[in-house]
């Protein structure tokens, strides 16, 4: 009589695309040495899905291409268990597209966030640390709870623990589990990291976080927004520059605000480029739901210290315990949510700081006043400038900022635009309720 037969424990290639959507190929994991240097077969359509999994019909590549999508095996993520005993481990590892012949791919995100933490390396004397927070709705009972309360710390702190637990298995560094402000929201955030760690690092949360709320058979969704009456959900990205030697670039305590003098033209770069990299970091219509005054969002391209209505906000800084300044010192870029993915996203930002930093750009558009509050002429006079209302104008901004554009590659860039011109035409005639319970079940 023959063994019987036990499910073999499976390792999957993953790669996070241009919506943010983690996919990829698994394999017995016994198998691993197999799929090291060549990795497995990728498919160049894969990357003009919509986040409604339709294929861009303009895309470029139609039914023609083939890819490999190569393992990086200092990125792997494995979770053993979980809440659900009989669950299969979570065993994933962050892979680059390339071509057949070892070739970067253009369209690959994650490559191309590689090439411009080695930009800033090689051409800027910098290292790029940095940190995602993440918002979402988890429905762990049916009662509501106060904001930031203990009833509502208490009423997801089995779903909490586990998820401290499981993160910190993935090697991601778990901080903080936190109740937020609407009702079953909470917040996770982690330590920051330096280069394309920090973006798979996202990843690992968003997709740990799912799938510990699998096990448990809980609702959970990292979308902007939820329902018409839901508070946003957003995501946040810290961003520390460091020289080669690891000390700290940004901060400077001869400045009003802090800033040193590449701090400055770094964020100047980030609030100049906003309106486009909009396209990135804000990327589906109901992101727009959630860019708008009073939100606690952004809906402004401008830098402020104590503001979080602000796009970019100076992090505050603590001295208790001899903390030191510089080290604490980072901005806070806050015009992003989770349908963007955490690779083209960050790249796009740090685009946009470079330039700032290549072209000297001057950093006027601060205020610490609610950017609504002020007159056009009031804002027009401090150069802050309104972000795009909807997809459609942020990709008109993207499509009209030829400097930007210059850096990113046009494979990728006509992928994109593709896939989202199918995404607006597919979600139209949704109104804003229905838009938000459609990206609710997506995201």
């Amino acid at each position: 009589m023959s063994a019987r037969l036990t499910p073999l424990p499976m390792t999957t290639i993953v790669t996070t695309d241009l919506i943010g959507i983690t996919r990829g190929r698994s394999f017995p994991t016994d198998e691993l040495e197999h799929y090291q240097a060549a990795g497995c077969g990728w498919v160049p359509a894969n990357s003009a899905l919509t986040p409604q999994d339709v294929i861009a019909s303009t895309n470029p590549w139609g039914a023609y291409g083939d890819l490999r999508l190569i393992p990086d095996l200092s990125s792997r993520v494995t979770v053993s268990n979980g809440p659900d005993a009989s669950a299969p481990a979570l065993d994933f590892i962050h892979g680059d597209i390339r071509e057949t012949d070892g070739r970067p791919w253009g369209a690959c995100p994650r490559t191309l966030l590689r090439d411009e933490i080695e930009r800033y390396r090689d051409e800027l004397g910098l290292q790029v640390n940095a940190a995602f927070e993440h918002e979402f709705n988890l429905h762990a009972g049916v009662a509501e709870h106060l904001a930031f309360s203990l009833e509502a710390q208490r009423q997801g702190a089995e779903f909490g623990g586990w998820l401290l637990s499981a993160l910190r298995a993935g090697g991601v560094e778990p901080e903080m589990f936190l109740p937020e402000y609407g009702k079953h929201q909470y917040e996770i955030t982690c330590r920051p990291t330096l280069g394309v760690a920090a973006a798979d690092r996202a990843v690992n949360v968003r997709e740990i976080t799912r799938e510990i709320a699998r096990q448990m058979g809980l609702d959970l969704s990292f979308a902007p927004k939820t329902a018409a009456d839901a508070v946003c959900n957003g995501v946040h990205l810290h961003v520390s520059l460091l020289d080669l030697g690891g000390q700290p670039m940004l901060y400077d305590a001869g400045t009003s605000n802090g800033l040193s003098s590449i701090g400055q033209h770094w964020a100047a770069g980030i609030l100049h480029y906003l309106p486009a990299l909009c396209a990135f970091t804000a990327p589906t219509p109901v992101s727009y739901e959630r860019l708008q005054p009073h939100h606690w969002s952004a809906s402004y391209a401008c830098l402020g210290q104590q503001n979080r209505e602000a796009a970019l906000r100076i992090c505050p800084t603590v001295t208790l315990g001899g903390k030191s300044v510089a080290h604490q010192f980072n901005l806070e870029f806050r015009a992003m949510d989770a349908t963007a993915s955490p690779h083209l996203a960050m790249a796009a930002l740090l685009i946009a700081g470079r330039l700032g930093i290549e072209q000297r750009l001057a950093l006027n558009a601060i205020t610490d006043e609610i950017p609504d509050s002020l007159n056009d002429e009031q804002r027009k006079a401090r150069g802050i400038v309104a972000l795009p209302a909807s997809l459609a104008q942020a990709l008109d901004c993207l499509r009209n900022s030829a400097a930007f554009n210059e850096w990113l590659p046009k494979p990728l860039l006509d992928t994109y635009h593709a896939l989202k011109t199918e995404e607006l035409a597919l979600t139209e005639q949704l109104s804003p309720a229905d838009l938000c319970e459609h990206y609710a079940r997506l995201y």
